[in-house]
């Protein structure tokens, strides 16, 4: 195999973004294929960039025999059905985080991963290919904190968007605030810790708007777990960032501690002027994780050609998504929960 021919399902925000590095900048890889219920988009795609199928259905793209992946950047809500469907069919699967919306669902695709074990299955946690992060994730593993004991995580949306993201939640296309965004930290948390959370406690609220309160989710929600290993982590989530899109990650270890992403420069930049200095701030995940999301799909692409697993495993999925509704059940109940993985319930 000289190419990997993929399939994509979703040409929304991140999904046209991934369509982009699939046609133009992933080695060893041709986009054979695009899918969305949106007709407008497949034809603008199709016909700009010269794909050769387009196709409006998922179920007739995976008829497609000349395909060798399905990459799945779908609503959240669709990703398990779409890759239990494409791991059944007979292709390699990446798929955007989310692995689903409920854990009982995420479980459900655990178990056809392990029924397809020559099938490479992907999923999308592109944090851990952030160049910052994974110098980070060595720095731990080598020591050089100690042992981490603390993390605390800020993923802030900017206000700009907020409207958007109320949309998106009306739709119940997210899962809620815990499950669609806090779901990256809780990931980095468990990579970095190297643990599972134990118990949680979340509270929050729509506070700029109170739409959010109405759908029991939150504009601005906090979780504080405790591990496993009695390590601590605090994880802030939000949809009204004022000055842009704010992802910060602390980890402080026996021995030291590590920033990553205090301040959220678009660039090395400094304005000054009658207001101080002033930096410019990124404006969205877009621009924050462009290489990481690159980077990410050369590692699938990769995996193909070599016969090899990924390391985010679907088990990664599984159990983030687990300590994600814990998180979710905590806020809607206003009370302490167990994560269910300790409980022993499914």
């Amino acid at each position: 195999m000289e190419k990997v021919k993929v399939g994509i399902v979703g040409l929304g925000r991140l999904g046209r973004q991934h369509a982009e590095n699939l046609a133009f900048r992933i080695p060893h890889c041709e986009l054979t294929a695009i899918c969305s219920v949106v007709e407008e988009e497949v034809w603008e795609v199709q016909s700009k960039w010269k794909i050769p199928y387009g196709y409006t259905t998922y179920e007739e793209m995976l008829k497609n025999k000349e395909l060798d992946a399905i990459f799945i950047a779908s609503p959240s809500g669709f990703h398990c059905n779409q890759i239990q469907l494409a791991l059944e069919a007979g292709f390699h699967v990446f798929s955007e985080k989310p692995l689903g919306l409920y854990l009982e669902e995420a479980i459900d695709v655990e178990k056809a991963v392990k029924a397809h074990p020559n099938q490479v299955f992907m999923l999308g946690f592109m944090r851990r290919y952030d160049k910052s992060y994974l110098a980070a994730k060595e720095k731990i593993d080598r020591g050089e904190i100690g042992d981490p004991i603390f993390i605390r995580c800020y993923g802030l949306d900017p206000a700009a968007k907020i409207e958007s993201f109320l949309q998106f939640a009306e739709a119940n296309y997210s899962g809620g605030l815990f499950i669609d965004m806090a779901i990256h930290d809780l990931d980095l948390a468990r990579w970095y810790l190297g643990t599972e959370g134990k118990e949680v406690w979340a509270i929050g609220g729509g506070y700029e708007r109170k739409e959010f309160d109405a759908l029991q989710d939150a504009e601005t929600g906090a979780a504080m777990v405790r591990f496993e290993n009695n390590a601590i982590g605090v994880f802030l989530a939000g949809r009204n960032c004022a000055h842009g899109y704010h992802i910060e990650t602390e980890i402080i270890g026996t021995k030291g501690s590590l920033r990553i992403g205090t301040v959220p420069e678009r660039n090395q930049v400094v304005l000054f002027n009658e207001l101080g200095a002033v930096q410019e701030c990124v404006d969205g995940f877009l621009e924050r994780f462009e290489q990481a999301y690159r980077s990410e799909v050369e590692e699938f692409i990769s995996c193909i050609l070599e016969g090899r697993k990924p390391a985010v495993t679907v088990q990664d999925g599984v159990e983030s998504t687990r300590l994600g509704y814990a998180c979710k059940e905590s806020f809607e109940k206003r009370e302490l929960v167990k994560n269910k993985a300790h409980t022993g319930i499914v």
